[in-house]
């Protein structure tokens, strides 16, 4: 097929371009940069831009929908214009092209309203009660490409959680910064039980959506290796591959729930240069539960994960190898 991926330059989207590549699709990307995946047609442009849009879906057969304004920080409206607007204008775009298979990559948080959510599947989307602009608008927006859902255009969201691996300049590059700081505390002693995914993992889950559009279309599915551990373990297991000390130093979750808070009110007031360091949303997903039942994901998208969490870290530890 021709797929397009909106998205590639970054991290997952880098991943899903590659793997349909080695799949034997012919992958087209729509991005603001070149996504630097080896053998895939680039189309430079803003999933914003309606122009930019018709022209990277002209002529594909399915979508992988990555694209997003990922943040902990920023403007409300910036997240509405990305992840709503530019949700709505590519599944207007890859109806009049005639695309059959439409994948919405989602997130888990857009089923967290603060409760633990322990062995569970993929909860309905609650833009509502979703926390934070990020959760609420990604909320809204699965809901919207799952409502587009058709005999002619098959619409699968996929939700993966905490993904990480070699490479990644989100989660494990800023693990590692506030590590090396010492601004790394665990909450609660770190004893919340969460599922993660492997980068690997995330890629050919996406990447059995497209092929399942058909038989799995219309549903979300939470997307993770399935080895749920304590936080405070994944992270020490992250900092010992990349060669800096685990945390060691504990606080009451309402101690940083509280913090939290408070820095997000001051960030709103007068931003920083990167992401705040704490926000409550942070806080409330590293002191509570989030781990969930993959027997459904697995089932509906014949996929199981090839890489463990152990293998994940000595592929890290490699990475990071001087």
């Amino acid at each position: 097929m021709i797929v397009l991926v909106t998205g590639a330059s970054g991290f997952l989207g880098r991943a899903v371009a590659a793997q349909l590549i080695a799949d034997g699709h012919r992958v087209r990307t729509l991005q603001r940069r070149p996504s630097g995946v080896a053998g895939a047609a680039d189309v430079l442009g803003s999933i914003t831009s309606p122009a930019d849009v018709e022209r990277a879906v002209e002529g594909t057969e399915a979508v992988v929908h990555l694209a997003a304004k990922v943040s902990l920080a920023g403007a409300a409206s910036e997240f509405r214009d990305v992840n709503v607007g530019g949700t709505r204008a590519l599944l207007d775009a890859a109806e009049r092209a005639g695309a059959s298979r439409f994948v919405q990559v989602s997130s888990p948080s857009v089923a967290y309203a603060g409760a633990a959510l322990a062995g569970v599947g993929a909860e309905p989307a609650d833009p509502a009660r979703a926390r934070g602009d990020y959760a609420r608008t990604k909320a809204e927006a699965e809901l919207i490409a799952l409502g587009r859902h058709s005999p002619s255009m098959h619409v699968v969201a996929v939700r993966p959680h905490l993904v990480w691996g070699p490479g990644d300049t989100q989660l494990i590059e800023r693990i590692v910064a506030r590590a090396r700081a010492g601004r790394l505390p665990l909450l609660n002693g770190g004893t919340a039980l969460i599922d993660t995914t492997y980068i690997d993992n995330a890629a050919t889950g996406i990447c059995a959506a497209v092929e399942r559009a058909e038989q799995a279309g219309g549903r979300a599915y939470v997307l993770t290796n399935g080895e749920p551990r304590p936080v405070g373990d994944l992270l020490a297991g992250i900092c010992r591959a990349v060669g800096v000390r685990p945390p060691r130093v504990s606080i009451p979750a309402w101690v940083g729930r509280t913090a939290g808070s408070v820095i997000e009110r001051a960030w709103a007031i007068k931003p920083g240069v990167d992401e705040p360091p704490m926000t409550r949303f942070l806080a409330e997903q590293l002191s509570t539960a989030h781990w969930f039942d993959q027997r459904d994901t697995r089932r509906a998208l014949e996929w199981s994960p090839a890489v463990s969490i152990d293998e994940g870290l000595r592929r890290l530890a490699l990475a990071y190898a001087p």
